[in-house]
């Protein structure tokens, strides 16, 4: 009996099963799960300080509340978009979202995506493990490196257990997170005036598209690792149902707080997502602020699991596509020891000033994920209907090769179609500078890179495609339906 078997044996007899599969494709058999719980899932990974700072974009720039409040909303839709329709991936192909795109960009040219995406992973992470410290301090102050410690390790051993436990946690977090802040919204109400912080607020489409983009582009930042709880459920789940949950758990969080930190952000004269909410909900009730506060550490911890859970499948999907790595508990435990540390450095040694960068990222971020997003979604829905050899994926000699001209030529046809409209701290392309400083980066992104990758494969010849899908099929499957 091989250490791994062993390892699940007791785990399982103990009540705890630990996942033993990674980048591996899950057999039906094997899957489990109900689709209803995507939407907690979702919603408490959303439901997290960072999302709020989000909606402090608005009133930075000088937008009035109204406006902001419509730019969170059309950018939150458009983003949970493209988020849910990845989801509905997971189940029709049984593998984790990344290394879906080896059938795009090949099984190496997937690279160029990956390394975007752990980038992704790492510094949210690192701006979640901030936060959740600056929550802690408030009641404990002291050394921070001792709580990095300690909420990276708990994040490590919830990503190890993996997909089970992770959807646990953020389910009966869910309820947690509702009803706490749900008092707070309405302390906040009662006690703040909206736009009395912010000098002329008033409306401009810079400010505006801005704010749309942050919005967007945060959720789209989800898609990069959606399918990674959705591939567990039961092949032939309707897909209209992991569309529906998904959308709602994630938009309906990123409503509520990008929104609520709008309304901080305009009401307060130095909205810091901490302070903002221990003293909105101090005025409420004594003492309930700050325990809301330390409510928040939890999810953020939660959300730390699971961006180290996708940084350790994004991680060994790259490498695998130029050394072969056996999808074991050992290679999963390493990818994620290994994520942990490069989090905990990075936060001990950057300046504190780091967390006012947020929006910067939160776009740098949206920039670099769109034209795979775009890519992706184009070929699942568009070219190849959902219908792939998944072994071939993992076979440097299949059909899907190791690099795929189509995949990449659209990439960074639509990455560079973006630098003209993009509006960063430190660059601001001509047309957006035309436009009055307005960001509409992610849509031309959005646009090119779908339809060049659309026009360069109208003449894929899908009925070979065909063959190798059945063939795939039997040697995974038995032809168990």
């Amino acid at each position: 009996m091989t250490t791994q078997s062993c390892v699940t044996e007791k785990a399982q007899s103990s009540g705890l099963k630990i996942e033993t599969r990674s980048i591996d494709y899950v057999p039906r058999h094997e899957r489990h799960g109900k689709v209803w719980h995507q939407g907690p899932f979702w919603f408490t990974g959303n439901f997290v300080l960072t999302t709020m700072v989000t909606g402090f974009t608005g009133a930075a720039l000088g937008l009035a509340l109204p406006y902001a409040i419509l730019a969170i909303v059309i950018g939150v839709c458009l983003g949970t978009f493209c988020m849910a329709f990845h989801a509905n991936q997971g189940p029709r192909m049984g593998l984790p979202q990344m290394i879906q795109s080896r059938a795009q960009f090949g099984l190496r040219g997937a690279i160029v995506p990956f390394t975007a995406v752990v980038f992704v992973y790492i510094g949210f992470n690192v701006f979640n493990v901030i936060l959740a410290t600056d929550a802690i301090n408030t009641v404990i102050p002291g050394a921070r490196a001792p709580w990095y410690t300690l909420m990276i390790a708990i994040a490590v051993l919830i990503a190890v257990v993996g997909h089970d436990l992770l959807h646990t946690v953020q389910r009966w977090l869910t309820y947690l997170m509702i009803s706490v802040f749900a008092v707070l919204t309405v302390s906040a109400l009662l006690t703040l005036q909206a736009d009395t912080a912010v000098a002329d607020a008033h409306f401009s489409w810079s400010a505006f598209l801005i704010q749309l983009s942050a919005a967007a582009g945060y959720q789209i930042s989800y898609s990069v690792y959606v399918s990674d709880y959705s591939r567990y459920l039961p092949h032939q789940t309707p897909s209209r149902q992991v569309i529906f949950w998904t959308y709602l758990g994630a938009a309906g969080s990123a409503l509520w707080l990008m929104s609520l930190g709008a309304f901080l952000a305009s009401a307060l004269p130095s909205p810091d997502a901490i302070a903002s909410v221990r003293d909105v909900g101090n005025q409420l009730i004594p003492g309930f602020g700050t325990f809301t506060v330390l409510i928040a550490v939890p999810a953020l911890v939660g959300i730390m699991a699971v961006n180290c859970y996708g940084a350790m499948l994004t991680g060994i999907s790259a490498i695998d596509g130029f050394k072969s790595i056996q999808p074991t508990l050992k290679s999963r435990v390493t990818g994620i020891l290994l994520v942990a540390v490069v989090i905990f450095l990075i936060a001990m040694n950057i300046p504190e000033s780091y967390l006012g960068s947020f929006n910067t990222f939160v776009l740098l971020m949206l920039y670099f994920l769109v034209p795979w997003t775009a890519v992706n979604l184009a070929d699942f829905y568009l070219v190849r209907k959902g219908h792939y050899a998944i072994s071939h994926i993992f076979n440097p000699a299949g059909i899907y090769g190791r690099w795929s001209s189509a995949g990449l030529l659209a990439y960074f046809l639509g990455l560079l179609a973006m630098v003209p409209f993009m509006s960063l701290s430190f660059y601001q392309g001509p047309l957006s500078q035309a436009l009055g400083g307005a960001d509409i980066a992610f849509v031309i992104g959005l646009a090119v890179a779908g339809l060049v990758y659309w026009a360069l494969t109208r003449n894929l010849d899908l009925e070979a495609e065909r063959l190798a899908i059945q063939a795939s099929e039997q040697q995974l499957e038995g032809g168990a339906q």
